[in-house]
């Protein structure tokens, strides 16, 4: 009896019961209770007590098979040879007396327990001698009990209702277990007791105990959720409540947040009084929160139990019903989902309506969901084509993989003239991710013939001018023309125009040109309103250039804060958005030197897209992960990742060129500098051709530079540094300081200095600290050569310490080969011996953040300062320790802690 929990009050009542039966005041226990909280655990604690006090015992159980059978339960507590009961009234009240006589005839010599479970079972005419045998035994010693759930039918709801006027009978009604009783019930199952176990415990079995014991079993065996236990239990208390309520719960799971008295009678085939009725014994059972099941896990539950016709049929009479009154699209189209018809014309067009309601909300599987079970409803070919259009858009923000499948219909579409100009572009782009050139080539062709004419005008002519500038940045291969791009506007699209085609389109040509100023507000406008624009086709394009164009004018800093807004914020959480913000993001943190954390967001992009999902683009996250690896010196990492196999029209597009330049990298890491620069002039030859050599873009004369220099070719390198000094664009500081690095390299000794000294101020405002420390080294190799060990030393340490860092660990391996200069445990000190400890705490902090290579406004924002108080501090560390610029700020200030403020 004590391992019941919360039934206390109960115990001690019946335990009274008992004592008064003994006493010869014979007594009715009517314990009811939904099914599953315990009715029959505590007829067998009574039991237990009753025949531990002297009692004898006979008990019934009432069985669902049984209740046709007269007199069924009788004769359980009888035993055989009862005999039958007359049929006459008279004769059957005197059997009735005759069959109590037997019954209490112990009860002379002992007290009697009499237990009847599962009342709502008992046969009609057992019911009847229950209750005559209840209205007789007031003076006897004996205590009837009987149990029965909540919501009996009608004649267990008049024997109960008969039962509580008599004076001698007490109702005990059972309920849920509340958050501390399913706690204690977690706790005893040695299930670790813990309050989010018991939390989830109790809602999925709102407090049922049967339900609760079920859930800790499928733990115990797959160490998760609700399982297999679960949802035979349900099943089981469900259909014990009896065909009615077990229709009526089966509506209820089929409509859920649908579901209102109306809709729940119509679908269960009854009155709305009558529903509710039917719901009184699950909703005291815990099952319910008002006309919803109160878990999924119990509402999964009951509509597996559903045979599968008659789940469909249901969902299918869901939808109707909700189609009649007039309920949202997406609403009627979850039930045609799940019933899978779509055989009405209705039906196709409600479908239709809630995918573009799914995309707005950026819910893209939803969508696909809808467009394809319309797809397969009636209609003509040609509006079968426009649907699978747009079913291939959709499943594209989810799988451009798993659309694939739908490009070769299309095509033939598209042959056939069903498919509208925007969706002909689209099939274009798609069929172009996907390395298909020859069949882009075709539906080009056909664009070009219906749009491309000379004076064209029109929506379909403005569409295609706008793709063919895309093309020249994405597919130049394809592009019919180089034309200049238009200047990105600030005012409302041309009419006919897409407006993110036509972003698309300015941004691929600022790319093929000059990331101006102009272009970078455009490319924030664009990333600022892509929620606006979720439906469109051309979103992602629009994003993934506006993000490039953003890295090329060197605002990497909005691209950062793009990157880590929230996903809704950012344009939405579809796969192939994700995936193109987290390839944008690594590539930033390869521009701020931070290889480690551009490896991470790389692979975060792959997880997002699978790398066969990435189409020809695929070379861009691959790219970035071999630069990565490249610089934190893991070439077994970097020739793997080159070692994929990759689709080989990737080498005719921008990612293909991006690619190879990251392998040449890679080369030239691992001492091969004449295959580095092989890749290297490839790159050059390929954005040449293209009309796509902006210096900025694929700085490939520079490496290209560094790859003839270690082959001691320096004429060679002398002109290509200079031919990427006076390209346009030149003047930017990642173009121009890793030249002038080169420059100085191949220059005489004396002017070495001056050229590093500007190499390392272009590096600083880059922020990029990998470049800072193979400037900082080469600048303190330079006064080590001229035998200026003062300031060579604690430059090349410097550079130590920001490439160990940054994770450049090749470079910081490259460095500690210099070992007279590695970094030594001497006390802090100026090169001057200017003691460390005339600065305060503040100051120390702002001077160890900036010898490990920060900005001032990254040292600002990490220290929680204004970028003028780091200046101010940063002007009087000079003046005390004797120095004129970071760069000859002491390395052992890198040791001390960091704290903000």
């Amino acid at each position: 009896m004590t391992e019941l929990i919360e039934r206390d009050d109960e115990l001690r009542h019946l335990g009274r019961l008992l004592d008064d039966a003994d006493g010869g005041q014979g007594r009715v226990a009517v314990l009811e209770g939904p099914a599953g909280t315990g009715r029959t655990a505590l007829l067998r604690a009574l039991a237990d007590r009753a025949a531990s006090a002297g009692f004898q015992v006979l008990g019934a159980a009432c069985s669902a098979a049984e209740r046709d059978l007269p007199y069924g339960v009788v004769e359980q507590l009888t035993g055989p040879g009862a005999g039958p009961v007359p049929a006459d009234a008279h004769d059957r009240l005197g059997a009735y007396r005759a069959l109590s006589a037997r019954l209490m005839e112990p009860a002379g010599e002992r007290p009697l327990l009499v237990t009847v479970d599962d009342l709502r079972h008992a046969d009609e005419e057992s019911l009847h001698f229950l209750l005559h045998l209840a209205r007789r035994l007031r003076s006897a010693r004996v205590l009837l009990a009987l149990a029965g759930p909540v919501g009996a039918d009608a004649g267990r709801r008049l024997l109960l209702s008969d039962l509580g006027r008599q004076p001698h009978v007490r109702r005990l009604v059972l309920g849920p277990l509340s958050p501390a009783g399913t706690a204690l019930l977690v706790e005893r199952a040695g299930a670790g007791g813990t309050a989010g176990l018991a939390a989830e415990v109790h809602a999925a079995s709102g407090g049922n105990p049967l339900l609760a014991d079920a859930l800790l079993e499928d733990r115990r065996e797959t160490g998760g959720g609700p399982a297999a236990r679960y949802s035979l239990a349900l099943a089981g208390l469900l259909r014990g409540e009896g065909p009615d309520r077990l229709a009526a719960v089966r509506a209820l799971a089929v409509l859920d947040e649908d579901a209102t008295p109306g809709r729940l009678a119509r679908l269960a085939g009854c009155d709305p009084a009558a529903a509710e009725r039917l719901l009184d014994g699950p909703a005291a059972a815990g099952l319910l929160d008002g006309l919803r099941l109160r878990h999924p896990a119990a509402r999964a539950a009951v509509l597996d139990d559903i045979p599968g016709d008659e789940r469909a049929g249901l969902h299918r009479r869901a939808a109707e019903l909700l189609y009649e009154e007039g309920a949202p699209a997406g609403h009627v189209a979850r039930h045609l989902v799940a019933a899978g018809y779509a055989g009405a014309p209705w039906a196709v067009a409600v479908l239709s309506d809630a995918a573009e309601h799914a995309l707005l909300d950026d819910r893209p599987g939803p969508a696909a969901e809808c467009l394809r079970l319309a797809w397969h409803g009636d209609g003509d070919d040609r509006s079968r084509a426009a649907l699978q259009a747009r079913l291939a858009r959709a499943e594209w923000q989810v799988s451009p993989a798993a659309a694939a499948r739908h490009l070769a219909p299309l095509v033939a579409a598209a042959h056939a003239g069903m498919l509208a100009p925007g969706d002909l572009l689209v099939l274009v782009k798609h069929l172009l991710w996907h390395g298909r050139d020859a069949e882009a080539a075709e539906v080009l062709a056909g664009l070009r013939e219906r749009f491309g004419q000379a004076g064209a005008r029109g929506a379909g002519a403005e569409r295609l001018a706008d793709l063919e500038v895309w093309l020249a940045f994405r597919h130049p291969q394809l592009a019919r023309d180089r034309r200049a791009p238009a200047p990105p506007s600030r005012g409302p699209a041309r009419p006919g125009t897409d407006p993110q085609l036509r972003c698309a389109a300015v941004l691929a040509g600022a790319l093929s040109g000059n990331t101006g100023a102009a272009a970078a507000d455009l490319a924030e406008r664009v990333l600022r309103d892509l929620h606006l624009h979720r439906r469109n086709p051309w979103t992602e394009e629009a994003a993934l250039l506006a993000l490039q164009v953003l890295i090329l004018a060197e605002r990497l800093d909005a691209v950062a804060v793009w990157c880590e807004r929230p996903a809704g914020e950012a344009g939405g959480t579809a796969p192939t958005v994700s995936a193109m913000f987290a390839a944008a993001r690594a590539e930033v943190c390869l521009r701020l030197g931070d290889p480690r954390g551009a490896a991470r967001h790389a692979r975060a992009a792959l997880e997002h897209l699978p790398a066969q999902a990435w189409g020809v683009n695929v070379g861009l996250p691959l790219g970035t992960l071999v630069l990565a690896a490249t610089r934190t010196g893991d070439h077994r990492t970097a020739a793997g990742e080159l070692a994929r196999t990759v689709p080989e029209p990737m080498f005719q597009s921008f990612a293909g060129v991006y690619h190879r330049y990251a392998r040449g990298h890679h080369h030239l890491a691992t001492g091969r500098p004449h295959d580095a620069l092989g890749d290297f002039l490839h790159c050059g030859e390929t954005l040449r051709g293209w009309g796509l050599d902006a210096a900025a873009l694929i700085p490939w004369r520079t490496d290209a530079a560094e790859a003839w220099l270690r082959l001691g070719e320096r004429d060679q390198a002398r002109r290509l540094v200079r031919e990427q000094l006076d390209r346009p664009g030149a003047h930017a500081s990642r173009v121009r300081g890793p030249a002038l690095r080169l420059q100085a390299a191949l220059g005489p000794q004396s002017r070495r200095p001056v050229l590093l000294g500007e190499a390392l101020r272009l590096a600083e405002a880059s922020g990029d600290r990998f470049e800072q420390a193979r400037v900082l080294a080469d600048l303190g190799r330079a006064h080590l050569d001229r035998g200026d060990r003062r300031r060579g030393r604690p430059l090349v340490r410097q550079a130590l310490h920001i490439a160990e860092l940054s994770g450049a660990a090749a470079l910081a391996r490259e460095l500690l080969a210099v070992s007279d200069v590695a970094a030594d445990g001497g006390p802090a000190a100026t090169p001057e011996g200017v003691p460390l400890g005339g600065l305060t705490g503040s100051e120390r902090r702002v001077a160890s953040l900036a010898v490990l290579g920060y900005t001032n406004r990254e040292i600002a924002a990490r220290l929680f300062v204004t970028p003028s108080t780091v200046e101010q501090h940063l002007t009087r560390v000079y003046r005390k320790l004797g120095v004129r610029h970071r760069r000859e700020l002491p390395p052992s200030l890198r040791a001390e802690p960091v704290r903000a403020g």
